[in-house]
Order: structure tokens, then sequence, then C-alpha cells
């Protein structure tokens, strides 16, 4: 803790002499002598106030503001965590004790404030810093990226850059936020000299930034993406984003001619609502036609600006000092805060994906409602349709060792892999079978949805139930696929004995099937896991290329397109159009899957990298082929066993990521509270625990009771 003064030797109001740091030590007396804080705030003052040039007063700012959270020794996030924010401010405390006592030091700080507020500008700090830029999302993130890796210029002028470097990291960020309003409102009494409104450097790019912003939302509001998806795009003097432009500079010429404004602010937050309810309303257009990105930026950029000059309008209709205090507390904040944001490439893709990570999520749920078993019926339909799609497995699994065969380059060789499992996956989706490895992307996109349309922890309790159907649903596909798939492949090898006198795949070939499926002697760990990521990504492709295709219209385009009807009929044209829309994800899902698995080897060849997939069911088919085509002594070396255990590690790596990536994918989305997912765990935990067979095997039948006997006519 801090000491507290003890003594003072003289009286504080009286004028001293000597320097800053003779004056501060003079009013603590005796009691300064050897504590090292007393001695570093002297210092601090000291170096402040006689800092020659622009450069070296902001440093020696930095400084004393840094010396004011940690002091000495004590360490702000170890305060945070502690949630010791009381102790944070005794810094604050001490300082401002001295600035209030002693007149001296208090005017020459002050007048080195009022240096600073004139040699510097704050017009980009308050309009445009933390707002992102005009030219879209991509051109953001490259200026992001670009900041990152070159260093980065020093502007002094600029107090964005001040700012900047004064808050570093959240936990400073938080610092500022918790200071209350009247101890904030004794910092600004304490540091900064009165100026008059009028005339002001701060209160002029306080007006010129309102301006900034104001020009900002009508720009955005009335951009032609946003115009055609709002309630009025037929008349801009309609827009609320054009009168919101009128009132904000009838408002911030008002104060700045010192006139009250409470009329104007109170009418300004009425347009401001009503922008916000336009907002409200394009967002809910893109959720049922379709998300763009730029479009999802823009709004954004309205978000941030709104936002901004909401906390401005409140300080302007201010009433009374405190009020202002807590006002201007509040906008600072905010400022604080999107200066953090404004380097943060992570925060600008997340708050600008998060509708489209969303829309995803939404369609893959969509689709994951086919892959769980309510009910028996249910779940003797998932085994059928599993048995269908390993059995057109094993021709995909013979398909690619044929191509294997033919010795092409890994590019031509991958290409023909990702055609062969894309054609594969094509055909289960038109047939309507079923492939395990698809099914944790779509099920865990299934499950955040009930989780978001089920507010409240009672929700636990049915998350919990549905995740034991997902289970054993996804065994049941699973088992069905490699059972099936393996049989299947020893009957094609056996009918392409019959025909050509010889097993499909030769000695070496197979050998070498063996040595890649083996868990110890090759990487299909790390290539069974990157093969669980690939599924997880093919589902976002399928989500998205079904976005693109909704917010281009392109079912009705289709539908509408004039040599397309004279050839072929505008009723065949309009049904094609249909199954586009049916479908248009589903190809997407099956087609960037193919692609992604066929071509991995031959991207990783390109760079140098042993990379390679290893998929449960197609690595069973190809097993099988395998061990149709060996002598029994390969049995006997163990290589058999060492194979099916790589299987067992596929069958655990592709459902296990793809699962949780989704999962986690689908609960970033709908912004899912951590506390409700720690006691979900819990809850799941004492659920396998109690009764493992739910995961595994699905609920017995009802017993029918015996029908009662007819009693005897007559």
């Amino acid at each position: 803790m801090i000491d507290q003064k003890t003594e003072i030797s003289a009286d504080p109001a009286a004028p001293l002499t000597g320097t800053v740091r003779e004056q501060v030590l003079a009013y603590f007396g005796p009691s300064a002598v050897g504590n090292d804080t007393r001695q570093a705030l002297a210092e601090h003052l000291e170096r402040f106030v006689g800092a020659q040039t622009l450069g070296d007063r902001l440093d020696a700012w930095l400084r004393l503001i840094h010396w004011t959270r940690v002091g000495t020794s004590r360490s702000l996030q170890v305060l945070a965590a502690r949630m010791r924010w009381r102790e944070a401010f005794l810094y604050w405390e001490l300082l401002l004790d001295v600035l209030e006592q002693v007149s001296a030091v208090r005017a020459a700080v002050q007048a080195a404030v009022g240096r600073i507020i004139e040699e510097t500008d704050a017009v980009t700090l308050i309009g445009e810093a933390g707002v992102p830029c005009d030219r879209g999302f991509l051109g953001e993130c490259g200026d992001r990226i670009l900041h990152k890796l070159l260093p980065a210029v020093r502007n002094d002028r600029d107090l964005t850059h001040l700012l900047q470097r004064q808050y570093r990291s959240w936990v400073e960020v938080r610092w500022f936020a918790q200071l209350s309003p009247r101890l904030f409102a004794r910092i600004v009494e304490a540091l900064f000299p009165r100026l008059d409104p009028s005339f002001s450097p701060l209160s002029r790019a306080f007006a010129d930034g309102f301006r900034l912003l104001a020009i900002r939302v009508q720009a955005q509001g009335l951009s032609e993406k946003l115009r055609a998806r709002s309630r009025r795009p037929s008349s801009i003097l309609e827009s609320a984003f054009y009168r919101l432009a009128q009132l904000s500079e009838r408002l911030v010429d008002q104060w700045q001619a010192g006139l009250a404004v409470a009329d104007l602010a109170a009418a300004w937050r009425v347009e401001a609502a009503d922008c916000q309810n336009e907002i409200r309303w394009i967002r809910r257009q893109l959720e049922t036609a379709g998300v763009s990105v730029d479009i999802v930026y823009g709004l954004e950029v309205l978000q941030h600006c709104l936002r901004r000059m909401g906390a401005m309008v409140d300080v302007m209709a201010a009433r009374d000092p405190l009020e202002q205090a807590a006002a201007v507390h509040a906008f600072l904040s905010i400022l604080i805060e999107a200066s953090l944001h404004e380097g943060s490439l992570a925060h600008l893709v997340e708050a600008n994906t998060r509708l489209l990570h969303r829309k995803i999520v939404d369609r893959s749920g969509v689709a994951g409602e086919h892959y769980i078993a309510r009910d028996l019926l249910e779940y003797r339909h998932i085994w059928v349709a599993a048995a269908g799609g390993g059995v057109l497995t094993a021709f995909t699994a013979a398909g690619k060792m044929f191509i294997y065969a033919l010795g092409l380059a890994p590019f031509l060789a991958g290409f023909g892999y990702g055609l062969n499992y894309a054609a594969s996956f094509v055909l289960m989706q038109t047939f309507g079978l079923m492939l395990a490895t698809k099914q944790p992307a779509m099920t865990a996109a299934t499950l955040a949805t009930i989780m978001r349309e089920q507010p409240g922890s009672a929700r636990l309790d049915d998350i919990v139930e549905l995740i034991t159907k997902i289970s054993h649903s996804q065994i049941a596909a699973a088992v069905s696929n490699v059972v099936v798939v393996s049989v299947a492949a020893y009957a094609l090898d056996a009918g392409w004995r019959l025909v050509t006198g010889r097993p499909i795949l030769n000695l070496q070939d197979a050998a070498h099937v063996y040595e890649t499926l083996s868990p110890l002697d090759s990487g299909t760990v790390i290539f069974a896991a990157l093969t669980g990521v690939i599924l997880w990504l093919s589902s976002l492709a399928g989500g998205w290329i079904e976005n693109w295709a909704v917010y281009h219209r392109l079912p009705s385009a289709l539908a509408e397109h004039a040599w397309g009807g004279r050839v072929f009929g505008p009723e065949r044209v309009r049904r094609w159009a249909d199954g586009v829309a049916r479908n248009i994800a589903g190809w997407g899902t099956n087609v960037s899957l193919g692609m992604m698995l066929g071509m991995t080897p031959a991207i990783g060849a390109f760079f140098g990298l042993p990379l390679d997939v290893r998929h449960v069911t197609l690595s069973s088919g190809t097993l099988a082929l395998a061990s149709a085509s060996l002598d029994v002594e390969w049995y006997r070396e163990g290589w058999f066993l060492k194979a099916v255990a790589g299987v067992c590690v596929m069958f655990v790596l592709n459902l296990g990521v793809s699962f949780v990536l989704s999962l986690i994918t689908a609960l970033r989305a709908y912004e899912f509270p951590r506390s409700e997912a720690v006691e979900l765990l819990k809850r799941l935990l004492r659920r396998l625990l109690l009764s493992p067979r739910d995961f595994i095997l699905p609920p017995r039948a009802p017993k029918v009771a015996a029908d009662t006997p007819a009693e005897p006519v007559g």
C-alpha cells in the first residue's frame, strides 16, 4: 500500500521557491526521505514540466501516466486479475493531492499540458481513429497487415499516436474504464487548464471530428449497396442518415456558439435511433437474402460512427460539471477502445464476418438435422444410407488406386484424386447416401442452433440429450461405412480377379498401402487430424457458396435466363433452377471436400511439405483392397494390425477434430457464454459416467403390453 502523507512542512497554498521536484518533496516534508514512491513522483513531475520539445514532453507524460498505474513496484495486471482497482488508483490520488494542494506545481503542470494541446491536433483522433477506412474490408485488412509488418512512424502532432502509446493493452483500457466520475473530474480539474470553449483547440477539434463522423454516416448510409436494401429507398430526403447529418451540423454549431443544446440533442437521439432501426432492418434482409462482407463492413462503420457521435452528444448536452465529466469519461473510453482495436486484424475479421458465420452455421444446422437419429426408424435409415455410402466408397478407393498406378505428376495426380472424390460425394448426395465423416460439421452446427433458439440454463439438459443422439448416430454411420466398404472392396477385388485374373493392386502397391496406414511408421496421426480440418473447411465452403448464390440470386437468374428458356423450355429451366437452390450447398461442400482431399498432397509437394490426407472410410476401402492382394505372411508380420490401428486413429481424429472445430465456430458465431459451456461439459461428463450406453446405442424400443385375452362370446 502507498504510505499516506504524515506531515506538511509548509502551507501548501503558499507560493514555494525552487524546482518542481523540491516543491513536491517540501510538500511531503521529512516523510519523503527514503520514500521511493514520493521521490519517483517528484522526478516524473520535474521531467514533464521541464521538457523543452514536444517529443520530450510527450515521453515524460507517458512515463508519468505509467507511474500512476503501477507506481514503483505494483503490476497492473496483478491488480486487474484480483479486481483491486481501488488500489490501482492510489497513485493517481497521491498525484492529485499534490496538484490540488501545491498551486505552483499545478500551474506548471497545466501549462505543460496546455502546450501539448496547442502543439498537437485531435481532429483525426476524434473523427477518424478506430473507424474503419472507406476502401472496404479487403483494403482495411491490407492496411493492418502492412502496419504489422512495417515499423510505425512516430507522429507527435497527432494525438491518435499518443493515445495508442498510452493504452497498449486491454488491462490499461479496463483500468481507465474503472475510474469513477468523481475521480475523473478531479483529474481533469487538476491537469487541464481552463480554456474558453470558443477558441480552445480541443473544442474546435471536437466539433470538427463530430462533423467528420456525420459526413461518414451520411456517405455510408446513402451508399447504393445500403440504400437498395433500406425500407425507404425511394427518396434521399426521407433517409434517416441524411436527416441525421443535417441535424448534426445544427447541433454542433449551436454548441460552439455557447447556447443550450438540450432540445437539439433530444431530436438528434431520435434520428440516431431511426438510423439504428434502419441498420437492424438491413441486417435482417441480409440474413434472408444472403450476406455480403462488404455490406456488413459498411454497417460496422455506421455502428462505430453512431456510437461515438452519441457519446459526443452526451458531452455537449451535459448540464453540470459532474455530468460532463462522466460524459467525457465515457467518450474517452470509446476512443481508447477504438484505438486499441484499430491495429487488430483479428478484431476486424471477427466483427465483419460474424454474420456470415451465422449464415453458414444456420445452413449447416439445417443439413445436420438429417444426420441425427431421433428414433429407431431414423437409426435404421442411417445404417442403410451409410451402407450405401460404403459401397460407393469402395469404387472410389479403387479409382484412387488406378490413378496412383498411372504414375502421374503430383498436380495431375492430385487433380485426378479430387475429381474422383468429388464425383463420389456428389453421387452420394444425389442418391441420399451417407458418409460418416461429413456428419460432425453438420451436427455441431445443429447443436449450436439449438443453443441459440433455447435461451437459459434449462436448455442444457436438452443439449446433453441431443449430444447422445448425435453420438450413437455418428457411431452407427461410421461402423456401417467401414464394414460395408471393406466387404465391398473385397467383393470388387474378387470380381476383378474373375475378369482379369489378377488383383486390383500389385504386391508393391499393396505393401505401400500398409506402410502409409500404420500410425507408428508414418504420419497417419498428423494427416488424420489435417483431414478433420479439411472436413470442417468444406462445410464452411458449402455454406459460403450457398450464401453467395442466394446473395447474387443465382437460382432466379437461371430461371429467367432467356437463352436457356428458348432452348430447353421455361418450365424445365425453372425446375433446374429449383434444383440448384436445393442442392447448391451440398454441391459446394462435396466438390470442395473432394478437391481439398485430392490436392493437399500436391500443394504440400509444391511447398516442400510432406502433406497427405487420411480419410477413415476411403482408407478402410484401400486397406481392404490391399489385404485382398497380399499373401498371408503380411498378417503374421503385424502389418495388418498396424493398419487397422491406423484406421481407428483416423476414426477418432477425423470425426473429433471436425466436430470440435465446427462447434467452436458455431458457438463463437452465436456468442455462447463460456460459463454455460463449462456447465454443459460437466453435465455431459455426468451423463457419460452414469449412462455410457446412451452414447453408443439408441434407446430401446418401448415394450408393447400383451394383448388382453378376448372374453368368450355367448
